[in-house]
């Protein structure tokens, strides 16, 4: 067997040991390329680990890496370039609404609300009995609702009747009878005048 002509082991005559390798355990992949140590049998041997400088695998683009963040892609320094929108925050006003969301980064601290003058409509009083919206089960059942009776003169334009201001629903409407009046004329006859203008058009 060969001796080995690499010193691992440094002492002196009274049994004192100033260096030892014998018991060193690296091996070329635990140190950095580039860079030289002592195996256990004392051999000086260049280290090969890359860490994790081999990026020759990357494949990360530009746009998907944070902005102001730089990264090693395939040997190459790229800079990001996606937008870096925080904690986003977005609100939906109407049934089909929706909320578009931007693209880019988002820290998960956002969210999108029903916007709350529509949340403050989705109460149980406004909902029919037996009927849940958004997690709201309806309570009204049409009792409690408020009444009232209108008369209406018919005239010669069309109207639209709704309930007086207090009131939830019309109960009976009394339409007064065409109205029909005759007079005199310069030419001896009668002038018949059916219905009424509203004075109010």
């Amino acid at each position: 067997m060969a001796s080995n002509p690499h010193v691992n082991q440094v002492g002196l005559a009274d049994g004192t040991i100033l260096i030892d390798l014998t018991t060193d355990t690296a091996v070329a992949t635990d140190v950095k390329t580039g860079k030289y140590f002592h195996l256990a049998t004392g051999e000086r041997v260049q280290g090969s680990c890359t860490y994790d400088s081999d990026t020759t695998d990357a494949n990360a683009l530009a746009s998907e890496i944070l902005s102001g963040r730089t990264a090693y892609v395939n040997k190459n320094k790229v800079t990001g370039e996606m937008t870096n929108n925080g904690a986003v925050s977005g609100t939906i006003s109407t049934k089909a609404g929706t909320y578009t969301v931007p693209a880019g980064y988002h820290s998960g601290l956002g969210s999108v609300s029903i916007d709350s003058t529509e949340q403050a409509k989705i109460i149980a009083e406004n909902i029919k009995s037996g009927v849940t919206i958004l997690g709201v089960e309806g309570t009204y059942s049409g009792q409690g609702a408020t009444a009232t009776s209108v008369n209406v003169t018919p005239y010669l334009t069309a109207a639209t009747v709704l309930p007086p201001t207090g009131y939830d629903y019309i109960s009976q409407v009394n339409v007064a009878a065409i109205t029909i009046t005759e007079s005199d004329n310069a030419a001896g006859g009668k002038t018949v005048t059916i219905g009424a203008v509203d004075p109010a058009a």
